[in-house]
């Protein structure tokens, strides 16, 4: 019987526990785009949280986003007053000891320093933030930088396509993916 059960426990020990975190900005709902794409719900369908970047335009966004997981959200840019008085500028959640951070505009414009700024002062590992449109993946050491770019209105159709990301997260590492949608 004991035999049995110091088994059962070294299985458990080996199992990976992870969450993941789906990661979406510039929705833009209904000015640029009339709804949210059926692809990200798929593409969200097992997600344990939400985070959205930004520039919802309607808070409608994130009700239709909590059918699937708690959503996490920050106000734009152009994001009126409903939108602004309802969302923090900076938000930020505690997954496995990893501090994820997120902002719609850390002044991308003018290179990484605000970002880097922000993500120090505020201890995250992982900078989630929108404005931009592009989607993009940087690390810098330990710190992880994400942009998950936007479903619905890419800024150049050219060499941007809608998109969203992904984050993968264990106690010992995190994963970042940007999927097209």
């Amino acid at each position: 019987m004991t035999s049995e059960l110091t088994m059962i426990s070294r299985e458990m020990a080996n199992v990976k526990v992870s969450k993941t975190v789906g990661l979406i900005s510039d929705t833009h709902v209904p000015s640029r785009a009339s709804c949210i794409p059926k692809m990200v719900f798929k593409i969200f369908e097992n997600v344990d949280f939400i985070i959205h970047a930004g520039d919802l335009v309607q808070l409608e966004v994130i009700d239709e986003l909590e059918h699937l997981a708690p959503v996490l959200a920050v106000h734009g840019n152009m994001d009126g007053p409903e939108v602004s008085g309802a969302l923090p500028k900076l938000n930020s959640l505690k997954l496995y000891g990893w501090k994820i951070g997120v902002m719609h505009d850390p002044n991308t414009m003018f290179g990484m320093g605000r970002m880097r700024e922000l993500a120090k002062q505020n201890g995250f590992d992982v900078f989630v933030y929108g404005h931009t449109h592009n989607a993009n993946i940087k690390w810098e050491g330990k710190h992880l930088y994400i942009n998950p770019g936007s479903p619905t209105n890419p800024l150049s159709s050219f060499t941007n396509k809608p998109s969203v990301a992904l984050l993968k997260i264990t106690k010992d590492a995190i994963t970042p993916e940007i999927i097209h949608v």
